[in-house]
């Protein structure tokens, strides 16, 4: 885990790259086309992956320390949006990402972290299926026109990760 350790309390100490910056997300403002490929089932093993399309649309805000996309696809059948909120610290110079979406209505607890050489590795602790959880989200931007986002989930602290859902995107 990039800049990124648990302590002896359990709790994740994410520390920022030298090179953070508020404008470590401006390469994604505008308008996205997204292929998705998420596994059908998350930490059980599956091996069957669903794919399908999807679109997004960044704006910066808040004078640039925050932005905000809203993601719009289709899951069998069903209209599905989601909404991104990622806020920049200015004093620890660490960006946290929130998430919501249509199917819940429950803000989830942000992944933190920065960017170091065009990727970003951002942290939480979390729940899936009454289990403890740490998510990772892998921000892929050394081609600023075609990044690539991840998320895996580790059950063991971080030494084995199940990626569970990749985004390829390019422009609209």
């Amino acid at each position: 885990m990039q800049n990124c350790k648990i302590d002896t309390n359990g709790i994740l100490e994410i520390t920022p790259s030298a090179e953070s910056s508020k404008h470590d997300f401006d390469f994604y403002e505008g308008k996205w086309k997204i292929k998705n490929r998420r596994l059908k089932e998350r930490l059980s093993n599956c091996t069957e992956w669903t794919e399908f399309e999807a679109h997004q649309e960044m704006e910066i805000i808040l004078r640039g320390i925050g932005n905000t996309d809203n993601f719009i696809a289709e899951f069998d059948g069903e209209a599905f949006e989601g909404r991104t909120i990622r806020l920049f610290d200015p004093e620890t110079k660490l960006w946290s990402m929130y998430w919501t979406d249509s199917a819940s209505g429950i803000l989830q607890p942000p992944t933190v972290g920065s960017f170091e050489n065009g990727v970003g590795k951002f942290y939480c602790k979390d729940l899936f299926q009454d289990q403890e959880i740490i998510v990772e989200f892998l921000w892929d931007k050394t081609n600023v026109d075609n990044p690539i986002w991840s998320q895996a989930f580790s059950v063991d602290h971080g030494e084995n990760w199940e990626v569970n859902w990749y985004m390829y995107m390019s422009r609209a």
